[in-house]
């Protein structure tokens, strides 16, 4: 008699590493690539350890560990950011992860036992993902709700706070219509099937969820991007002066993006002059400045380095340069580019539709703010180098 219980014990450690190795080289599960090694394990190996007391002939079912850990990996996998395609994925490389290290037991087994063992993991598997999908609804239907009340709230502000030219209503119009068109339909899909307890938890309707929460965050940046430049106008932004590190500051920001230049295989390098470990500027709109700029040299570079880079001019005056080595600008766009909804004309521009086309926009905005200038220097196909130059001292602050 074959104890695949004892088995599935002796593996699961095996199991395990196999399974995170297939899930990290899975290609259609790009959120696991970002993730440390603990954070794709999660409760598998509870689980697990829960599917040998249910295959052990001596004691009872252990479902109850089965659920609790599938409804706390559901949770996690939606802080994660995973969508209902890759959890349904991580799955089914499960199953095959363990049937495969469980080959050899299986192979001596009767048929009664391997029967057995199928249809006990079968179900466990099978109840997991039941429990996971139930919890990662939960989760993204919460999580589309605080972002449906942050967009009323936004939008309530919006209506006191915009005052734009005709033309550029007419852009915001233009760039409102696709993810609200998107929005409202899904939102008219999931009104149809809210009765179908069926289709509610459907791996479809979940992935209709994240289409409606991409578009939903893709609207919500359009319409706070549009506010920051309206409060600009208004003079409504007021500077909150610190001696700030400059190499701190520029770090943060790079500590946070790294990870979608790392997607492209693009290195960023930073070259931070000791002598501005402490400049007096607004931490925070400094901050917002260097974001802006390196997120628009990652967007546009395809392959490459971007470099940040400080120097100290004179006794009067220091520098932050931001270059790349990405797809460049036309020379007749250069003059246009800080314009709000411009976008350059370009092949590979057109195909790059995650901007608002207000990010250079507000960052010469800020600039003129920090009482400072910036300068374009860009060639099509060599790439492009902003260089802002900021005050030591600001005048009347």
């Amino acid at each position: 008699m074959i104890d695949f219980s004892q088995a599935l014990q002796d593996k699961i450690d095996l199991i395990t590493q196999n399974w995170i190795e297939a899930v990290r080289a899975e290609e259609q599960i790009q959120t696991a690539k970002q993730l440390t090694y603990d954070s794709v394990r999660d409760s598998l190996p509870v689980v697990l350890q829960a599917m040998v007391t249910m295959l052990s002939q001596s004691e009872d079912s252990d479902t109850g560990t089965v659920i609790e850990e599938s409804l706390h990996h559901g949770t996690v996998r939606a802080q994660q950011g995973y969508d209902a395609q890759e959890i349904a994925r991580e799955y089914r490389l499960l199953r095959r992860v363990i049937f495969e290290a469980l080959e050899p037991e299986l192979l001596k087994g009767s048929g009664a036992e391997v029967s057995r063992a199928y249809r006990l993991i079968d179900s466990a598997i099978d109840e997991a993902i039941a429990d996971c999908f139930q919890t990662y609804t939960q989760a993204r239907f919460q999580e589309l709700q605080e972002l449906h009340n942050h967009l009323q709230l936004t939008n309530q502000e919006l209506t006191r706070l915009v005052r734009a030219s005709q033309e550029n209503l007419s852009h915001l119009a233009h760039e409102l219509k696709t993810p609200l068109t998107s929005i409202i339909g899904y939102s008219e899909l999931f009104l149809r099937q809210k009765n179908s307890s069926q289709l509610r938890d459907s791996v479809p309707n979940l992935a209709h969820i994240d289409k409606v929460l991409s578009n939903g965050r893709r609207l919500l940046r359009l319409i706070n991007d549009t506010l920051e430049i309206s409060r600009y106008d208004a003079g409504r932004i007021k500077l909150q002066l610190s001696a700030t590190n400059l190499r701190s500051a520029i770090g943060t920001v790079v500590e946070i993006i790294e990870p979608l230049a790392k997607e492209k295989n693009l290195e960023i390098v930073v070259e931070c002059t000791p002598v501005l470990d402490q400049v007096m500027t607004d931490y925070l709109r400094l901050q917002q400045i260097i974001t802006n700029l390196v997120s628009n040299a990652i967007r546009y570079t395809q392959a490459g380095t971007i470099t940040i880079k400080t120097e100290l001019l004179s006794d009067e005056q220091w520098s932050l340069c931001i270059s790349d080595t990405g797809i460049g600008i036309a020379s007749e766009d250069c003059d246009r580019i800080f314009q709000p909804y411009f976008r350059a004309n370009s092949s590979l521009g057109s195909s790059i539709p995650d901007t608002t086309g207000l990010g250079l926009a507000i960052v010469v905005r800020l600039v003129n703010l920090l009482q400072g200038k910036i300068e374009l220097v860009s060639e099509v196909g060599v790439g492009s180098s902003f260089t802002v130059i900021f005050p030591l001292e600001l005048d009347g602050v």
